[in-house]
């Protein structure tokens, strides 16, 4: 209530400043530009051709001419890629009318999202790209950021898993830090969807109760999505933005009559492919051959295969209701959804209820202009234990799945007096049948977002932004009390709690005019912003499954980990057009983030950008095929905050967790311990230089687009070990180096084929990417390698990756592997790389990295009358996977484990290397993972009007997601974001069949 009492005063205060602005005028006209779906045109020239007195439609689509004298005029209605409009309009007092431009078929008509406005296509001066709703991935979409996957050069998006509502790893021309979050700033409606980082930050966005923020949304309210690329086109964002911005707009109202559409998907997913491992028989034949008689005693006769056990075949129905249209004089827009999605694994499963409501009404004789949005979600889960993905590898396949025992009727592997054995493997169907993890997020976010046009001046716009995001993540992680997982024989029952609180508040003013008598158009900006985030979890103890709290731990219940942090911001733009051919850019952004010492607590970004628009030249006008040619040089800077805790500066304590409680009397307290900080902690700053072409041939059949950009981030945030002795850690989070990213992008689009009943649309984007550290010391010492990182199975604290001066982040430091005559590797033998007669930590090598060298997207969309065919297909070339499954399992110490005294299994690799013990710092377990992947094949059908008496169309398509992958790697899945595949959960095989029915 009291959220809603801020906007409705917000809301008064505005009607209350404004009414002393309206001027008496003779006559006025006014109205509203539409395309040709009845979506307001922002930006559209609407002229009084008679008086040469004009003005430019809001961001609704709204105009108004104030001050005329009564009689007919002609007005002249225009916008980039429609064709022009001209009317004869009698003024008889306030005049009403509205306009509806079509498509012109020979111009730039995509209208483009930029901060805080629009342009248009051909008037971008940035690395801007959009990909609207028609163009999206097709299939089951859980989360919004996999509707463009392949669809964007220098965007590269990789789910994390196949489990459901698994979030992607978002990476924008590279990743431009080490430690800070490397994720791209994200804005839904003009709401910063800001990191709920999980105490200590990190990079994955996140609360507690969900795999993924993101799936709180339904991508079904999404109608297009923007990608800033450059730093001219973030830097308004400024310290948020190193790693690009994702413009998301939802699908608004439309003028005319209650239009209602009902989407439903069903779907049918599988497991295409599995692990190679040993079968029942060929384990016995082993044991049988190489195991002493006490363990060819505990062979099994069963013939289980642990993978069919406990992945299953999942299925989704994915359901959205929407109702647009105006009442009296008010576009609104009514969606709700319901997602049910089951995965692979046993007892996985998604559920997901959302809302939205969107009103667009008008006061003021439309001078100001409201746009409000609120979407909320339910979101009920329950995660399956993806520790039996590792288990299903390792365990025996000699055994049955059940046995008569006191631990839930599992077959255990237990000692002579029925305990169980201790570090064995344990059974991964128990695994997930007795652990019963759900979650429950409940999120509300939106905006109500004000816009004034001067009455005086009508080219002048105040804009107020007032936009909240709240969830709560809650859930328990429930295990039988008789299952062997357990911390004890009690079981476990561990409730949670999250709570996330985000408010922004903004406004800006906007000055768009036409200076006819200098042939030049002036776009200027000018604004302040306001961000609050809150995140709190909840401790609520470590408590036995029969509610009982386990041994040493505490009651509950109280608040820990709480991360706060505000950020203040000024911000400025000027895009200044002159002869429809020159265009300049410039944009200034402040900064002050609460992360930071106070005394370097503020940031500067400046963005600069020129364009020049080739074919307006008369020289290019011969060329009758040249529709654009456009020229974008950039420079900007960025910064970066996101991803650190908020008191990293300050000498502070950090509450102990549950596992380090201290005893007094009878009661276990947690205590404080200060934390490692640097008073000195600054801005990680990102530079950015872009030069792009645009082009475009025979009516923008053909077009695309080539872009060159250099990034050098300075001050990197990393953890980086320290001095015993200096602070209160072995490690800091401190300003310690520079990376830089090159790289090159290609776009090409084109349409070979269209006429009434064929038309074939194809396209092509190419990336190449570099990433290097070029400092990474805070002393120069030649004897330090670098930041380790990478931790794998098979070896605590065992790390195969490291961040190192000269080499791409997480490049691959490994043993290089010899090999016998026969090409076999040689056990336990590495190169003396340095010779100096030995083989230790001095002799481990650069490798490989896990980022590919090579991004490549291609896309084909065919019609023949009522059918059409399109695709998706994308590849990965250059990177390489550390196959973390072989070489923790692949050993026949692992087939017959003297440690823990069971049988284990292992995948076919054995039989290639003969390891007896695991190498785990071996480059033979480094594969190239180039690939090639179908992500999706859709066969659509457009049904027409199904019901005689209605006017309704239906259309019928039927999907294959994941429909094959081409790669040399020997693994499950070759595309793995981190390098390391190591319990990767499987990306299922999907087929969709959906409906479409709009009345």
């Amino acid at each position: 209530m009291k959220r809603i009492s801020t906007i409705r005063g917000a809301f008064l205060c505005l009607i209350l400043l404004f009414p002393f602005l309206v001027l008496a005028q003779a006559g006025s006209i006014s109205g509203t530009v539409f395309d040709e779906n009845n979506l307001p045109l922002p930006g559209a020239s609407v002229t009084i051709k008679d008086i040469g007195k004009g003005t430019s439609t809001g961001p609704d689509g709204s105009y108004r001419l104030s001050g005329l004298s009564s009689g007919e005029l002609t007005l002249a209605i225009s916008f980039i890629g429609y064709q022009s409009l001209e009317r004869k309009v009698t003024v008889d007092g306030n005049t009403v009318i509205n306009f509806n431009l079509k498509p012109n078929p020979k111009a730039l008509n995509e209208v483009v999202v930029i901060g805080y406005g629009t342009t248009t296509r051909r008037d971008v001066t940035g690395s801007v790209a959009t990909v609207s709703e028609k163009d999206f991935q097709e299939g089951v979409i859980s989360t919004p950021e996999q509707l463009i996957t392949g669809k964007v050069a220098g965007v590269q998006i990789t789910s994390n898993s196949g489990q459901p509502g698994a979030g992607s790893q978002i990476r924008i021309r590279g990743g431009a830090s080490l430690n800070a979050s490397n994720d791209p700033l994200i804005v839904i409606d003009g709401v910063p969807v800001s990191d709920p980082m999980k105490a200590g930050g990190g990079n994955d966005r996140g609360i507690s109760g969900a795999t993924n923020i993101l799936s709180t949304i339904n991508p079904n309210d999404i109608a297009s999505i923007t990608v800033l690329k450059d730093a001219a086109s973030t830097a308004i964002y400024g310290s948020r933005a190193s790693n690009g911005v994702i413009l998301i707009t939802t699908k608004k109202g439309s003028s005319g009559k209650p239009a209602l559409t009902f989407n439903t998907q069903n779907s049918f997913s599988t497991l295409r492919n599995r692990l190679d491992l040993l079968s029942a028989d060929e384990i016995r034949s082993f044991v049988g051959a190489n195991g002493s008689p006490a363990f060819q005693g505990l062979l099994g006769t069963a013939n289980t295969d642990w993978q069919d056990v406990i992945y299953q075949s999942g299925f989704s129905s994915d359901n959205s209701l929407g109702l647009s249209g105006t009442y009296k004089t008010m576009p609104y827009r009514f969606t709700v959804g319901y997602l049910n999605q089951t995965g692979l694994l046993v007892s996985d499963r998604l559920e997901r209820t959302t809302g939205s409501i969107n009103l667009s009404p008008k006061f003021f004789d439309k001078h100001l202009s409201v746009q409000l949005n609120l979407k909320g979600s339910i979101t009920n889960s329950r995660f399956a234990n993806t520790d039996a993905i590792g288990s299903a590898i390792s365990f025996d396949p000699t055994q049955p799945v059940y046995a008569e025992n006191e631990y839930g009727g599992y077959f255990e592997w237990l000692e002579s007096n029925g305990n169980p054995k201790s570090f064995a493997p344990r059974n991964p169907l128990g695994q997930i049948e007795q652990r019963e993890n759900k979650g429950e997020v409940q999120r509300s976010f939106g905006n109500v977002q004000l816009d004034y046009s001067f009455h005086f001046l009508p080219e002048l716009h105040a804009n107020l932004n007032l936009g909240y995001d709240i969830s709560e993540g809650k859930g328990r992680d429930y295990v039988e009390p008789n299952a062997l997982q357990a911390i004890s024989s009690l079981g476990r029952n561990n409730p949670y709690l999250q709570e996330n609180n985000n408010k922004v508040a903004e406004f800006y003013f906007s000055y768009n005019k036409d200076l006819m008598n200098l042939n030049s158009n002036i776009n200027a900006v000018a604004g302040y912003g306001y961000y609050d985030n809150k995140s709190r979890n909840y401790f609520y103890g470590n408590y036995s499954a029969n509610g009982e709290l386990a041994p040493g731990a505490s009651e509950p219940a109280f608040p820990f980990a709480d991360q706060a942090n505000r950020m203040i911001s000024y911000y400025g733009r000027l895009i200044y057009t002159l002869n429809n051919k020159y265009i300049a850019s410039a944009s200034l952004r402040t900064d002050g983030s609460s992360r930071f010492n106070p005394d370097g607590r503020w940031g500067t970004f400046p963005g600069l950008a020129l364009t020049w628009r080739m074919n307006e030249e008369r020289f290019f006008k011969q060329f009758n095929s040249l529709s654009d040619l456009k020229l974008r040089l950039s420079y900007g800077v960025t910064g970066q905050q996101e991803g650190i805790a908020n008191y990293s500066y300050l000498a502070n304590y950090a509450i102990s967790g549950p596992d380090a409680l201290y005893q007094i009397g009878g009661q276990f307290y947690p205590m404080y311990a200060p934390t490692a900080y640097d008073e000195n902690l600054k801005w990680e700053t990102t530079d950015t230089y872009n030069a792009g072409l645009d082009y475009g041939f025979l009516n923008n059949r053909i077009n695309g687009s080539v872009d060159v950009y250099y990034k050098k981030t300075k001050d990197l945030l990393a953890t980086v070990p320290i001095s015993v002795g200096t602070n209160f850690s072995n490690y800091l989070l401190t300003n310690v180096g520079n990376m830089e990213n090159r790289g090159v992008e290609f776009s090409f689009n084109a349409v070979p084929v269209t006429n009434k009943e064929l038309n074939w649309n194809v396209g092509v984007n190419f990336t190449y990417n570099r990433s290097k550290v070029t400092k990474i010391f805070l002393v120069d010492d030649p004897t330090f390698a670098g930041i380790s990182t990478g931790g794998i199975s098979g070896g605590t604290g065992t790390n195969v990756q490291i961040h190192s001066l000269g080499y791409a982040p997480s490049t691959f430091y490994l043993y290089k592997q010899v090999y016998s005559a026969d090409g076999r590797p040689i056990e336990g033998v590495y190169e003396d790389v340095n010779g100096d007669g030995l083989v230790n930590e001095s002799d481990l090598s650069f490798s490989e990295k896990a980022a590919p060298d090579a991004i490549i997207g291609f896309n084909s969309q065919f019609s023949y009358k009522k059918w059409s065919l399109s695709t998706i297909v994308r590849s990965n070339i250059g990177n390489y996977v550390y196959n973390n499954v072989s070489s923790n399992t692949a050993t026949r110490n692992n087939l017959i484990s003297t440690t823990t005294n069971v049988i284990g299994n292992a995948t076919t690799e054995i039989f290639r290397s003969n390891f007896s013990n695991r190498q785990l710092l071996s480059d033979y377990y480094l594969e190239n993972a180039s690939f090639v992947r179908m992500d999706n094949l859709t066969l659509g059908y457009n049904a027409g009007r199904v019901f005689r008496n209605l006017n309704s169309t239906l259309r019928i398509n039927a999907t294959c997601q994941n429909v094959f992958v081409i790669t040399k790697y020997s693994g499950l899945d070759p595309e793995i974001s981190s390098g390391i595949d190591n319990n990767f959960y499987p990306r299922p095989r999907t087929f969709v069949l959906g409906f479409n029915l709009d009345f």
